[in-house]
């Protein structure tokens, strides 16, 4: 069972305001437990004697790329490129604005 003393509504409330987030009263008890559980796991992570264990930059050992070579190739021409674009203008596809 997590400890819910060290989270408690207030708390949650507080994190939604920073984040902008709007929560119900549903919504706040159960991010209040689930918040509380992360913080109880933590909480057993920081009990683990790593005494012996050395530090790693990657939780999987000798890792390998994957990736393929990149390798230079003609491109498709413009006009194949636009002609089923909706909008567009000189060699440009034309798309809504969704920053204000």
């Amino acid at each position: 069972m997590a400890n819910t003393k060290a989270i408690d509504k207030k708390t949650v409330e507080h994190v939604a305001r920073l984040a902008r987030v709007n929560l119900s009263a549903q919504e706040i008890g159960i991010y209040k437990k689930q918040l509380a559980d992360i913080l109880e796991y933590i909480n057993k992570l920081g009990k683990v004697d790593v005494k012996n264990t050395l530090p790693t930059s990657h939780p999987i050992g000798k890792m390998k790329n994957v990736f393929r070579k990149d390798n230079m190739k003609k491109s498709l021409p413009v006009e194949d490129v636009l002609r089923n674009a909706p909008n567009k203008k000189d060699s440009l596809f034309i798309v809504p604005k969704i920053i204000g």
